[in-house]
């Protein structure tokens, strides 16, 4: 039984991918990320001494901040609907 606590992942790669059987495009680990930062922040919201998920928290941001600084160089116009899909940047 999956845990529904966790992030569906196949949704989010069902959103988010370029073609049929894309599964690991910078648009598809880009989202999952965001959704597993979201996920934490909440449980960061009632749990806040647990330091271990807040390490694992500040890694995944900054994995993300690197694949979205890598997209942002590789193409520009796939970054801005990337960030706009997410609302990542005001």
């Amino acid at each position: 039984m999956p845990n529904t606590k966790t992030v569906d992942r196949k949704n989010i790669v069902a959103d988010n991918r370029r073609h049929d059987e894309d599964t690991g495009s910078v648009e598809v680990q880009v989202s999952i990320l965001t959704a597993r930062i979201l996920h934490l922040t909440e449980h960061l919201k009632t749990h806040k001494k647990d330091h271990s998920s807040r390490r694992g928290l500040l890694k995944m941001v900054g994995k993300r901040s690197s694949l979205l600084k890598y997209i942002s160089k590789a193409d520009n116009e796939r970054y801005r609907a990337l960030i706009k899909k997410l609302g990542l940047r005001k």
